[in-house]
């Protein structure tokens, strides 16, 4: 099967996915790997009286593949108490070499076990990002099944698309364009990096987005660090 093709098969073949029966709304993965890469990385999402997070443990095992093992939990603000909810193991392949095509491809993979019983989640997703000039434009096509105890087996899907301008290395101000179920948003997001030495980065995206329909919230507050050494 030629490239071309193939590329069209996985774009059909998969939507998007996050955490199923919530927001959409989480982080935009570009598709890229770096060797020798490793990363500690928190995510927190936060709306209305709710809050997830993720905090990760990731390495790449070659110049093409980057594993990321996962635990996430929520917080209901008024009653403080932070809990585990699940773990994830994570796997993202980059297909193309950066510049090779017209855009860069990656696949991911995401598969989840909740923690206090037999529940499962298998996401699959497409990662294709395209530069002009100073500007990047990322989308994320992703496809989620649930399936165990629950009430029924479920399959969602859910899109993810960012426009980012490469100001410079500390400061890239970004759109944010999220599609799902439960969810619809758009909003404004800042991105940046700082590095300490050879190898060492500190990375961090903050964002605001507004939901446009009656299922979201009026407003999602997304925050990511990432420490790579």
């Amino acid at each position: 099967m030629k490239k071309k093709n193939y590329f069209l098969v996985c774009l059909l073949a998969c939507s998007s996915s996050v955490w199923a029966d919530s927001s959409a709304i989480d982080k935009v993965y570009h598709p890229y790997v770096q060797p020798l890469e490793q990363e500690i990385e928190y995510r927190m999402i936060s709306a209305d009286d709710e809050m997830a997070y993720r905090l990760g443990l990731g390495k790449s095992f070659s110049d093409r593949l980057f594993m990321e093992l996962y635990l996430t939990g929520s917080d209901k603000k008024k009653q403080g108490d932070p809990d585990i909810d699940s773990y994830e193991l994570e796997a993202k392949w980059q297909l193309t070499e950066q510049g090779e095509y017209s855009a860069d491809w990656g696949v991911i993979v995401e598969l989840e076990k909740q923690k206090s019983v037999a529940a499962w989640e298998l996401s699959t997703g497409l990662l294709v990002e395209k530069e002009w000039r100073k500007w990047s434009g990322t989308a994320n096509f992703w496809a989620i099944y649930e399936w165990g105890d629950r009430p029924d087996d479920e399959f969602e899907s859910v899109l993810a698309l960012q426009a980012r301008y490469r100001y410079s290395r500390f400061f890239e101000p970004a759109i944010e364009f999220y599609s799902g179920e439960q969810t619809r948003g758009i909003g404004p997001v800042a991105l940046g990096e700082l590095r300490f030495g050879k190898g060492r980065k500190l990375k961090w995206e903050m964002g605001a987005i507004i939901g446009l329909d009656a299922k979201t919230p009026d407003t999602t507050w997304r925050f990511l660090t990432e420490f790579e050494f």
